[in-house]
């Protein structure tokens, strides 16, 4: 299929992404963008044009065929007794695949071509398309121009940095190895994919010498990595640690990682409350589980297809995207994670809360934006957590100054209690003489 003529170095740049795709589904380019009906995160579609409204449900029709089409090709493979009908309507389903695909790649090169009128007067409609997913090889270019990475000043730097030596170098080393360790393109000490992770982690080390390296970050380089070349990976990581709150998450104090599991545990008690119950009284902490949700956007929780997903989403809405989901989680499980104990329920959340959007991460979408989000109160519970803190630090300042002063005077205690010793020796001195006569 062709692609729209418009702007060469956009279209260049999403032709040449890399062929790493992180989906495990071989249709995942097609179905990423359509959502099957039942599953359709189609929140804002009220507020769209009838034009937008027929493209949104023409894409869902013709997802259907992508799903019938799945479902034969399983069949065909599962079973040796294929009749000639099934071929038929497997051969019917793949022609009109190919429409599909086609239609997807004009509409996301029309999208990418015309990107600022999209943003600017389609903005809705561009929501709805990101939330059904893009496709794997319209992410480098999308993501770059949702995070306005395409031309940024500080590409023009990174050849230089990479010459230069970072005191974080032996840390990201060491932990180069743990991310994504069963991913083809990571695997090895000499692999391409942990050379060009070392380079941009160690490049980033030393344009913010504050944050330097942080564990979790190695996840988000290596998925951009997946997507495009080093330089743009760089750029675009870079660009989330600026504008989106991921540099305050990654500083060496955690602050704003403490902000989150605050303001999350607001919705916690909020919505679920009979859970958050539960949690407390198990003593299952929040920052158990829900740190590396924030801290690396679910890129360690859920296989590739769906955290890519939500990173899609993340993307166009920031930190939003992870609140909404997590509550979606533990809605989704409540019934089973309040029969069990804190053993059980951190087992569940390694092995079981997973896997259970494999096979249709829309599901997960759909209930993530479902999750009743007010950005109103979230900033107002920031406000209140930076009272909290602010009070904290008082307190501990307090505190030292307390310490201090009573540090001086045990010191003060001990240096008069000596010159006491002192005087009194020096008085038996003068008195012994006298007492002899």
């Amino acid at each position: 299929p062709n692609i729209p003529t418009g702007p060469p170095t956009l279209v260049a740049t999403a032709m040449a992404s890399p062929a790493l795709s992180p989906d495990s589904s071989s249709h995942e380019g097609l179905s990423s963008v359509n959502s099957a009906p039942a599953c359709s995160p189609t929140s804002d579609s009220e507020n769209l044009s009838p034009d937008e409204l027929e493209l949104l449900a023409k894409l869902e029709e013709q997802n259907r065929l992508l799903e019938a089409d799945s479902k034969s090709m399983r069949s065909m493979n599962g079973s040796r007794r294929n009749s000639g009908s099934s071929l038929v309507s497997s051969s019917s389903a793949s022609s009109n695949l190919s429409h599909l695909e086609e239609d997807t790649w004009i509409l996301w090169g029309r999208i990418v071509n015309e990107w600022d009128e999209w943003r600017k007067k389609k903005e809705k409609l561009l929501k709805e398309l990101i939330r059904k997913g893009i496709p794997h090889h319209f992410r480098a270019i999308v993501w770059q121009l949702l995070c306005s990475a395409t031309d940024m000043p500080v590409k023009n730097q990174y050849s230089e940095l990479l010459k230069m030596s970072s005191p974080c170098e032996k840390l990201i080393r060491r932990d180069i190895a743990r991310t994504y360790p069963e991913h083809e393109f990571f695997k090895g000490q000499d692999s391409l994919g942990q050379e060009v992770l070392f380079n941009v982690m160690k490049a980033y080390s030393l344009v913010d010498r504050e944050v330097g390296y942080c564990q979790g970050s190695a996840f988000i380089v290596g998925l951009l990595l997946m997507q495009m070349p080093e330089e743009e990976a760089f750029c675009v990581f870079v660009r989330l640690m600026q504008e989106y709150r991921l540099r305050e998450l990654f500083k060496p104090s955690m602050a704003e990682l403490g902000l989150c599991i605050y303001q999350f545990e607001y919705l916690l008690q909020e919505q679920l409350p009979e859970l958050n119950i539960h949690f407390r009284s198990q003593s299952f902490l929040t920052s158990m589980y829900a740190s590396s949700w924030f801290l690396t956007l679910f890129l360690t929780t859920f296989p590739l297809p769906v955290a890519t997903r939500v990173f899609d989403i993340f993307m166009y809405e920031g930190l939003e995207i992870i609140f909404r989901v997590g509550m979606a989680l533990l809605q989704f499980n409540q019934a089973e994670l309040v029969q069990l104990d804190m053993e059980g329920m951190s087992q569940y959340f390694q092995k079981v809360i997973p896997h259970q959007f494999d096979s249709c991460p829309d599901k997960l979408i759909l209930k993530a934006f479902q999750v009743k989000y007010n950005p109103k109160k979230m900033k107002r519970l920031e406000k209140e957590y930076a009272t909290i803190k602010n009070k904290e630090m008082e307190e501990q300042i307090e505190i030292k100054r307390l310490r201090t002063e009573n540090r001086l005077l045990k010191q003060r205690i001990e240096t008069l209690e000596k010159e006491s010793a002192a005087l009194a020796d020096r008085l038996i001195q003068v008195e012994s003489p006298l007492f002899g006569l």
